[in-house]
């Protein structure tokens, strides 16, 4: 899964460590989030997308490269 934390967190000019702070976590666990090491669990997700004031869909999002196939398509 992709995400946007990184360029978030940027615009703010927060740490990883502010972050991971506000979020109740290691820092290591926002570096691993943003280095996409590690995608979060739902409760975790909707902490990220309530401190950004987004949704979850506007901070994370599949990536193309590992989706399925179509399952209406033949091979």
């Amino acid at each position: 899964m992709r995400n946007r934390l990184r360029a978030l967190r940027a615009e703010r000019r927060w740490s990883q460590a502010d972050l991971a702070d506000r979020c109740q976590v290691s820092r290591q666990t926002i570096n691993a989030i943003e280095t996409e090491r590690y995608d979060p669990g739902l409760p975790l997700a909707f902490t990220l997308a309530g401190i950004f004031e987004l949704t979850i869909e506007d901070i994370f999002f599949p990536d193309r490269s590992e989706a399925s196939p179509d399952p209406g398509s033949r091979r």
